[in-house]
Protein backbone atom coordinates (compact mmCIF):
# COMPACT_ATOMS: atom_id res chain seq x y z
CA UNK A 1 0.00 0.00 0.00
CA UNK A 2 1.33 3.44 -0.98
CA UNK A 3 2.27 5.64 1.97
CA UNK A 4 0.63 9.08 2.36
CA UNK A 5 2.05 11.76 0.07
CA UNK A 6 3.61 13.75 2.94
CA UNK A 7 5.49 10.67 4.15
CA UNK A 8 6.76 10.04 0.63
CA UNK A 9 8.02 13.62 0.40
CA UNK A 10 9.84 13.21 3.69
CA UNK A 11 11.35 9.96 2.42
CA UNK A 12 12.55 11.79 -0.67
CA UNK A 13 14.17 14.54 1.36
CA UNK A 14 15.84 11.98 3.63
CA UNK A 15 17.31 10.15 0.64
CA UNK A 16 18.63 13.34 -0.91
CA UNK A 17 20.23 14.38 2.39
CA UNK A 18 21.85 10.96 2.83
CA UNK A 19 23.24 11.07 -0.68
CA UNK A 20 24.55 14.60 -0.10
CA UNK A 21 26.25 13.48 3.11
CA UNK A 22 27.89 10.54 1.35
CA UNK A 23 29.19 12.68 -1.51
CA UNK A 24 30.38 15.42 0.85
CA UNK A 25 32.45 12.77 2.64
CA UNK A 26 33.74 11.40 -0.68
CA UNK A 27 35.06 14.82 -1.67
CA UNK A 28 36.76 15.37 1.68
CA UNK A 29 38.39 11.93 1.57
CA UNK A 30 39.50 12.38 -2.04
CA UNK A 31 41.40 15.53 -1.14
CA UNK A 32 42.83 13.81 1.93
CA UNK A 33 44.08 11.02 -0.33
CA UNK A 34 45.77 13.61 -2.56
CA UNK A 35 47.33 15.61 0.28
CA UNK A 36 48.54 12.50 2.16
CA UNK A 37 49.51 10.47 -0.94
CA UNK A 38 47.25 7.70 0.34
CA UNK A 39 46.59 5.25 -2.51
CA UNK A 40 44.55 2.91 -0.28
CA UNK A 41 42.16 5.71 0.66
CA UNK A 42 41.93 6.77 -2.98
CA UNK A 43 40.89 3.25 -3.98
CA UNK A 44 38.24 3.11 -1.26
CA UNK A 45 36.67 6.27 -2.68
CA UNK A 46 36.57 4.74 -6.14
CA UNK A 47 35.02 1.56 -4.73
CA UNK A 48 32.27 3.47 -2.88
CA UNK A 49 31.05 5.29 -6.00
CA UNK A 50 28.50 2.54 -6.63
CA UNK A 51 26.70 3.60 -3.43
CA UNK A 52 26.24 7.08 -4.86
CA UNK A 53 24.91 5.62 -8.11
CA UNK A 54 22.35 3.54 -6.19
CA UNK A 55 21.03 6.64 -4.42
CA UNK A 56 20.82 8.39 -7.79
CA UNK A 57 18.55 5.69 -9.20
CA UNK A 58 16.38 5.44 -6.07
CA UNK A 59 15.82 9.20 -5.88
CA UNK A 60 14.97 9.45 -9.57
CA UNK A 61 12.43 6.64 -9.31
CA UNK A 62 10.81 8.11 -6.21
CA UNK A 63 10.50 11.54 -7.84
CA UNK A 64 8.91 10.04 -10.94
CA UNK A 65 6.45 8.04 -8.85
CA UNK A 66 5.49 11.04 -6.74
CA UNK A 67 4.71 13.12 -9.82
CA UNK A 68 2.87 10.35 -11.65
CA UNK A 69 0.66 9.24 -8.75
CA UNK A 70 0.01 12.51 -6.92
CA UNK A 71 0.10 15.30 -9.50
CA UNK A 72 1.68 17.70 -6.97
CA UNK A 73 1.47 21.47 -7.33
CA UNK A 74 3.11 24.61 -5.93
CA UNK A 75 5.79 24.05 -3.26
CA UNK A 76 5.45 20.27 -3.35
CA UNK A 77 6.01 20.14 -7.10
CA UNK A 78 8.98 22.52 -6.87
CA UNK A 79 10.47 20.39 -4.10
CA UNK A 80 10.25 17.24 -6.24
CA UNK A 81 11.60 18.92 -9.38
CA UNK A 82 14.44 20.49 -7.41
CA UNK A 83 15.26 17.15 -5.79
CA UNK A 84 15.65 15.60 -9.23
CA UNK A 85 18.13 18.22 -10.43
CA UNK A 86 19.94 18.38 -7.07
CA UNK A 87 20.28 14.62 -7.27
CA UNK A 88 21.98 14.89 -10.66
CA UNK A 89 24.38 17.57 -9.45
CA UNK A 90 25.29 15.57 -6.35
CA UNK A 91 25.87 12.46 -8.45
CA UNK A 92 28.23 14.43 -10.68
CA UNK A 93 30.11 15.74 -7.65
CA UNK A 94 30.49 12.11 -6.58
CA UNK A 95 32.04 11.38 -9.98
CA UNK A 96 34.40 14.32 -9.51
CA UNK A 97 35.49 12.91 -6.12
CA UNK A 98 36.40 9.68 -7.93
CA UNK A 99 38.28 11.64 -10.59
CA UNK A 100 40.25 13.45 -7.89
CA UNK A 101 41.09 10.15 -6.19
CA UNK A 102 42.33 8.77 -9.51
CA UNK A 103 44.93 11.57 -9.65
CA UNK A 104 46.54 10.28 -6.46
CA UNK A 105 49.21 8.05 -8.14
CA UNK A 106 50.42 10.92 -10.34
CA UNK A 107 50.57 13.32 -7.40
CA UNK A 108 52.13 10.87 -4.95
CA UNK A 109 55.29 12.94 -5.13
CA UNK A 110 54.27 16.61 -5.02
CA UNK A 111 56.31 18.98 -7.20
CA UNK A 112 58.23 21.71 -5.40
CA UNK A 113 55.84 24.39 -6.68
CA UNK A 114 52.77 22.71 -5.15
CA UNK A 115 52.90 24.91 -2.04
CA UNK A 116 52.67 28.03 -4.19
CA UNK A 117 49.31 27.02 -5.62
CA UNK A 118 45.85 27.88 -4.34
CA UNK A 119 44.70 24.24 -4.18
CA UNK A 120 44.02 24.17 -0.40
CA UNK A 121 42.15 27.48 -0.61
CA UNK A 122 40.09 26.19 -3.53
CA UNK A 123 39.25 23.00 -1.64
CA UNK A 124 38.16 24.95 1.42
CA UNK A 125 35.97 27.26 -0.64
CA UNK A 126 34.48 24.46 -2.77
CA UNK A 127 33.60 22.38 0.29
CA UNK A 128 32.10 25.44 1.99
CA UNK A 129 29.90 26.00 -1.05
CA UNK A 130 28.91 22.34 -1.14
CA UNK A 131 28.07 22.22 2.57
CA UNK A 132 26.07 25.45 2.42
CA UNK A 133 24.17 24.33 -0.66
CA UNK A 134 23.22 21.10 1.12
CA UNK A 135 22.23 22.99 4.27
CA UNK A 136 20.15 25.43 2.22
CA UNK A 137 18.17 22.46 0.90
CA UNK A 138 17.73 20.88 4.33
CA UNK A 139 16.62 24.20 5.86
CA UNK A 140 14.76 25.53 2.78
CA UNK A 141 16.97 28.60 3.20
CA UNK A 142 17.03 30.93 0.18
CA UNK A 143 19.46 33.37 1.85
CA UNK A 144 22.04 30.63 2.35
CA UNK A 145 21.52 29.59 -1.26
CA UNK A 146 22.33 33.15 -2.33
CA UNK A 147 25.53 33.04 -0.29
CA UNK A 148 26.66 29.97 -2.21
CA UNK A 149 26.01 31.65 -5.55
CA UNK A 150 27.95 34.77 -4.57
CA UNK A 151 31.04 32.66 -3.68
CA UNK A 152 31.37 31.08 -7.12
CA UNK A 153 33.24 33.96 -8.84
CA UNK A 154 35.97 33.75 -6.18
CA UNK A 155 36.42 30.04 -6.86
CA UNK A 156 36.58 30.68 -10.60
CA UNK A 157 39.28 33.30 -10.03
CA UNK A 158 41.38 30.92 -7.92
CA UNK A 159 41.17 28.35 -10.70
CA UNK A 160 42.40 30.89 -13.24
CA UNK A 161 45.27 31.89 -10.94
CA UNK A 162 46.28 28.25 -10.53
CA UNK A 163 46.31 27.70 -14.28
CA UNK A 164 48.59 30.68 -14.87
CA UNK A 165 50.97 29.61 -12.10
CA UNK A 166 51.12 25.98 -13.22
CA UNK A 167 51.70 26.84 -16.88
CA UNK A 168 54.58 29.05 -15.83
CA UNK A 169 56.21 26.23 -13.84
CA UNK A 170 55.66 23.77 -16.71
CA UNK A 171 57.54 26.11 -19.05
CA UNK A 172 60.47 26.25 -16.63
CA UNK A 173 61.12 22.49 -16.63
CA UNK A 174 59.91 19.42 -18.50
CA UNK A 175 59.84 17.59 -15.16
CA UNK A 176 56.94 19.79 -14.13
CA UNK A 177 54.78 18.83 -17.10
CA UNK A 178 53.18 15.60 -15.85
CA UNK A 179 52.40 16.79 -12.30
CA UNK A 180 51.47 20.18 -13.75
CA UNK A 181 48.82 18.68 -16.01
CA UNK A 182 47.45 16.65 -13.08
CA UNK A 183 47.28 19.79 -10.92
CA UNK A 184 45.49 21.74 -13.65
CA UNK A 185 42.94 18.92 -13.78
CA UNK A 186 42.64 18.90 -9.98
CA UNK A 187 42.08 22.65 -9.90
CA UNK A 188 39.42 22.31 -12.58
CA UNK A 189 37.70 19.53 -10.62
CA UNK A 190 37.48 21.76 -7.55
CA UNK A 191 36.08 24.57 -9.66
CA UNK A 192 33.46 22.17 -11.06
CA UNK A 193 32.39 21.16 -7.54
CA UNK A 194 31.67 24.83 -6.96
CA UNK A 195 29.66 24.99 -10.19
CA UNK A 196 27.51 22.06 -9.12
CA UNK A 197 27.07 23.56 -5.64
CA UNK A 198 25.89 26.75 -7.32
CA UNK A 199 23.42 24.72 -9.40
CA UNK A 200 22.05 23.16 -6.21
CA UNK A 201 21.72 26.58 -4.61
CA UNK A 202 19.83 27.88 -7.65
CA UNK A 203 17.44 24.93 -7.41
CA UNK A 204 16.90 25.61 -3.71
CA UNK A 205 16.15 29.25 -4.46
CA UNK A 206 13.59 28.13 -7.05
CA UNK A 207 12.07 25.66 -4.59
CA UNK A 208 11.68 28.24 -1.82
CA UNK A 209 11.00 31.46 -3.71
CA UNK A 210 9.33 30.11 -6.88
CA UNK A 211 11.77 32.19 -8.96
CA UNK A 212 14.00 30.72 -11.64
CA UNK A 213 17.40 32.41 -11.32
CA UNK A 214 19.73 30.26 -13.42
CA UNK A 215 22.15 32.36 -15.49
CA UNK A 216 20.53 35.63 -14.39
CA UNK A 217 20.38 35.52 -10.60
CA UNK A 218 22.03 38.93 -10.18
CA UNK A 219 18.93 40.61 -11.59
CA UNK A 220 16.94 39.27 -8.65
CA UNK A 221 19.59 39.93 -6.06
CA UNK A 222 19.90 43.55 -7.09
CA UNK A 223 16.17 44.13 -6.77
CA UNK A 224 15.20 44.47 -10.39
CA UNK A 225 11.52 44.02 -11.03
CA UNK A 226 10.47 40.64 -12.50
CA UNK A 227 8.91 42.38 -15.50
CA UNK A 228 12.33 43.76 -16.42
CA UNK A 229 13.79 40.24 -16.78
Amino acid sequence: MEKPFEQQLEKLKTRVVKMCSLVDEQVALAMKAIMNSDSGLAQSIIDRDSEVDKYDVKIDRLCQRLIALNQPVAMDLRMILSSMTINKNIERIGDIAVNIAELSPILKEKPAFFEKLKIPEMFELATEMLKNSIDSFIESNAILAQKVIHLDPRLDQLNIENHHLILGFMKESSENVEPGVALIVLSRHLERIGDHAQNIAEDVYFMVEAQMIKHRYEKYFFDQAPEDI
